[in-house]
Order: C-alpha cells, then sequence, then structure tokens
C-alpha cells in the first residue's frame, strides 16, 4: 500500500533516496530489526548523512568568514559551531536543517562574492545567481525557506546591476523548480498545496497537529484564527527576539550581530553584506510567525539557526574591535584571545555538560546504544506487529504516534483523532478500502511531556484512552482503568476490549478489537 507525501518539500527526500538506493535499503530481510538492536540501522545512516551535511557546513562557513575577516575569526566560529548542542541535535533528528545549512552557508559565500564583486566594480552576476540557485534549493528542501529567498530576492534587486535583473532570474528558477512538487500535490490530493498548508495552523490556528487529526477543518477546534492577524504576527516576531539566543543555539556571540549593524566597518563590503544577512533573517522570521515556531527542542520550523555562523562572525568581529581597545589587553599580550576563550567556554557549556551522561551511558552500553526512549521504541514495536505479525499488512493501527509505527513497524499508521466521530468516521472509510482498523496504541508520545489540561486540550474525547494506562499502573493492585468507564467512548471501548502492555508499566499500551496471542 503506497501513500505519496504532500507536506513535506522533495529535496531532503531525495538526499535520503538516493542514500538508501545505494545502501539497498529496500531489502528488508538486510535491515530487519534483529533482537536487542536498540537503534534502527537505517536511522544511523539518516543521522550520518546529516551530519555529513553538518561538518561541510563547517568547512563552507570557515571559508567564508576567513574570507570576510580573518583566520582567527573563522576557527573560531568553526569551533563554536562544533560545539553548538542544537545544532548536533538537528544533525541526529532526521529533520532537514542541516542540509538547509549546507545550502544557506554556500548561498552567503555566493552572496558575498558578489557584493565584493559589485564594490570592486565587476560583474556580480555569476556568483550573485549562484547564490540564488542555492536559496532555491534551500526552498526544495524545507517550504518555510522561501521567506528567506524573498529576502534575497530584495536585496539583489537592490544592491546587484544591472538592477532586477538577477532577481527576476532567480525568480524564474524558483518557480520552474517548485512547480514540479505542486503539480504532484495536485495529482495526489486535488490541492497545489497539499497538505503543507496546514503548517499554517501552527502559527494562526490550534496547532498544526490538531488539524491533521480532524476529518472537519471547519470545526472550531482547527478552524485558522485570522482575528487580530497583523498583531499576531508582530507578538510572535518579538517573542523570537527575546528568545533570539536559544534560536541561535545559545551561542553567546550571534546575537552580537545586531549590534554590529551599528559599527562602521572600514570595508565597504563587510558593511554592505551584513544588510542581505539582516533582510533574509528578517522575511524568516515573519514566515516563521506566520507558520509558527518554538525555541524548545527541534522544531521543524526553527530556522534561525541557519544564521548562526554568519551573525556569530560578525558579533565576534565587534567583540574583538571592542576587546583590542582596551588598556588592560593592550598592556597585557596574554588577554588578547582570552574573549574568544570566554565565549567557546559559555556557549559550549550545554554540549559539554550533557555529554558527561552521554558518556557514562554510551560506554555502559557499547555498540548497541540507546533509542530515543520515551518516546520510541523499535525493536519493541517492529518485533509486536511486523516479526509476530500482530497486525496484518492490510490491516490500520490508530495511534499517537504514526510516523513511528509506519518506519519501524512496516505498517499503516493513522494519528490518533480529537473526537469519537472523527474515529468513526476513520473507521467507515478505512472499512470501505478494505483496510479495517484493528487496534490502536498509545505511547509516551501523547503523555509524556504534558500535564493533564495540555492532554485533555490535545486529545478531546480520547483524554481516557490516553490516561488509561498511567491511571491502571497507579492503582495497583487493584488497577484502575477510566477508558472502559467513559460513557463517551463506552462503544469504542467494548469494540477494542483487548489489551496488552508492550513495556512493563504501561508504557506502550495496545488495544485490540481481535484477541491477542502472546508472542512468545
Amino acid at each position: 500500500m503506497g501513500f505519496r507525501d504532500t507536506f513535506h518539500a522533495p529535496l531532503n527526500l531525495y538526499v535520503n533516496a538516493v542514500v538508501f538506493k545505494m545502501i539497498d535499503a529496500g531489502n528488508n530481510a538486510k535491515w530487519k530489526i534483529q533482537k536487542d538492536q536498540r537503534i534502527y540501522s537505517l536511522d544511523r545512516w539518516i543521522a550520518g548523512v546529516s551530519t555529513l551535511f553538518f561538518l561541510l557546513s563547517i568547512g563552507v562557513n570557515y571559508l567564508l568568514i576567513s574570507r570576510i575577516f580573518d583566520d582567527k575569526i573563522a576557527g573560531v566560529t568553526a569551533l563554536l559551531m562544533l560545539c553548538c548542542e542544537l545544532m548536533w541535535s538537528f544533525s541526529l533528528s532526521g529533520l532537514p536543517q542541516m542540509l538547509m545549512l549546507f545550502l544557506f552557508s554556500s548561498a552567503t559565500y555566493f552572496a558575498y562574492l558578489a557584493v565584493k564583486y559589485t564594490q570592486e566594480g565587476r560583474v556580480p552576476m555569476t556568483p550573485a545567481l549562484l547564490s540564488g540557485f542555492c536559496l532555491v534549493l534551500l526552498s526544495m528542501t524545507h517550504w518555510i525557506a522561501i521567506w528567506v529567498l524573498l529576502g534575497y530576492l530584495i536585496f539583489a534587486a537592490v544592491a546587484f546591476r544591472p538592477r532586477g535583473l538577477v532577481s527576476i532570474i532567480v525568480l524564474g528558477l524558483a518557480v520552474v523548480c517548485i512547480l514540479a512538487p505542486l503539480y504532484r500535490n495536485y495529482q495526489a490530493s486535488g490541492s497545489i498545496m497539499g497538505t503543507a498548508y496546514m503548517v499554517l495552523y501552527n502559527g494562526l490556528g490550534g496547532g498544526e497537529d490538531s488539524a491533521m487529526r480532524v476529518t472537519d477543518l471547519s470545526s472550531d477546534d482547527s478552524s485558522l484564527n485570522l482575528n487580530g492577524l497583523m498583531m499576531r504576527i508582530v507578538r510572535t516576531t518579538i517573542v523570537q527576539g527575546a528568545d533570539i539566543l536559544p534560536f541561535l543555539g545559545s551561542i553567546f556571540a550571534a546575537p552580537l550581530f545586531f549590534i554590529a549593524l551599528l559599527h562602521p566597518f572600514k570595508q565597504s563590503s563587510i558593511a554592505r553584506f551584513r544588510w542581505c544577512i539582516l533582510l533574509m533573517w528578517v522575511f524568516a522570521a515573519l514566515g516563521m510567525s506566520i507558520c509558527g515556531v518554538s525555541s524548545e527542542g527541534n522544531h521543524p520550523n526553527q530556522i534561525h539557526i541557519l544564521f548562526a555562523p554568519i551573525m556569530t562572525a560578525y558579533g565576534l568581529a565587534l567583540l574583538s574591535i571592542l576587546w583590542s581597545r582596551l588598556e588592560v589587553v593592550a598592556n597585557v599580550p596574554l588577554l588578547k584571545n582570552v574573549h574568544h576563550i570566554i565565549i567557546v567556554l559559555l556557549s559550549a557549556a550545554p554540549l559539554i555538560l550533557g555529554s558527561i551522561n552521554s558518556a557514562r551511558l554510551g560506554l555502559f552500553l557499547g555498540e548497541k546504544g540507546w533509542p530515543h526512549w520515551p518516546p520510541y521504541l523499535p525493536e519493541t514495536v517492529n518485533t509486536y506487529y511486523d516479526q509476530f505479525d500482530m497486525v496484518k499488512k492490510d490491516q490500520i493501527i490508530v495511534t499517537d504516534q504514526p510516523w513511528a509505527i509506519a518506519w519501524y513497524a512496516d505498517r499503516v499508521s493513522l494519528w490518533l483523532p480529537k473526537k469519537v466521530k472523527g474515529f468513526e468516521d476513520l473507521e467507515i472509510a478505512a472499512s470501505n478500502l478494505k483496510t479495517p482498523i484493528v487496534g490502536m496504541l498509545v505511547t509516551p508520545s501523547s503523555y509524556g511531556q504534558r500535564s493533564l489540561s495540555e492532554i485533555a486540550i490535545e486529545y478531546g474525547d480520547f483524554t481516557s484512552l490516553i490516561m488509561d494506562g498511567r491511571a491502571y499502573f497507579a492503582t495497583l493492585p487493584a488497577g484502575v482503568t477510566l477508558f472502559d468507564k467513559d460513557p463517551k467512548m463506552s462503544t469504542i471501548a467494548q469494540k477494542y476490549r483487548y489489551r496488552a502492555s508492550l513495556v512493563g508499566w504501561g508504557g506502550m499500551l495496545y488495544y485490540s478489537s481481535v484477541p491477542l496471542q502472546n508472542p512468545e
């Protein structure tokens, strides 16, 4: 059973697909999750590809910053990138941010060359177009990066001669490249936006995940709220400014970029290039305000991190200028580089402190590693659903982590809705397609990081299901259940009355419509 993705931009998927083709990832027997294999081998490959782009990004930024400033600032910036916990976290997340960082770094490299060519009286067409091409590829990696491209188009229209020509060519290239996935979305879903437009619910509605879990998008639970749109965009942008340090990877020199905007750099190319960076960042911040973003964790829409290296370079340059003017520094040569050491230590502290426990755990577990639990257990999910075939390939599981079930267990999975009616609609549709829903799986994805009130808002009618396992194991030996005592859920609870705990103490609870056999 095949499904077309109409949500993600295609480039990162194509990159991973090429790698999978090279390693024959379609061979299920070769890449089958083995017993006691805590980390899925293909997860390691995805993280490896992302890490490769991260390391390439460090190299590109070193070349760029050494050209703008000097080797010392370039080296410190590279070290700060290497010690940035957020960048490593994105590298291991499977998100496209590190590919985006590589493309954006390449774009800024060529953009600076174009600015420098302009200041030297040379024709900047080639580097300006190469920069635009990299930003088009960036947009094909994540749709929110289109906002960055818009900022560059405006800058290029003003900065590069003949005025407007570079912007027109790059815009035409972007339209040609983007038309293909839009047409594919239209073929698959009847809309050129596919399901990607649901990202708007992060910023303007009740949340993207809430919108994806309802069958009626006109309901109060999911409708876009456009009242006071401009004020909310402004407010969210201000919030981004307040949290700019964590957004920029907690690199303490990066926010100094905004102060560096006031400094009169002697080289006109350096002074002018910072306005290109600022313009792209302003449009990126506007896009994140509309589409939604959070400084907590690895948010898919977080693209502030792309600007961290070049902003860090400008911040370090300003700090170095101010530091060198201190009388004590002039009199004591040993203090010449102390400001770099302080910045590196402060910025690297989260990674260093977090690595201590990780190193201990790694030494204890060895090469098997430890899964991202909670909420994911690849071996458990694969063993129960795929190897023991508890759910057939033409049957469907409803769960709070459908992406994990589809990836690790190779089973069709749907996101748990908020309303009983929505669930019943899914049952009818699945039955008509001869792919019946046979069970529901509850994991820490729903209850792990939320309070009871947050769970009630997020899961609506299914709150009793989400809390059922917690309540049962909290009241042992009596074992009080909630799901079967909720009047709203009586019909569903009766149908899916067979339960099994995949992990001790109800970490993962499966509710089946058919009696469950002991897989052992």
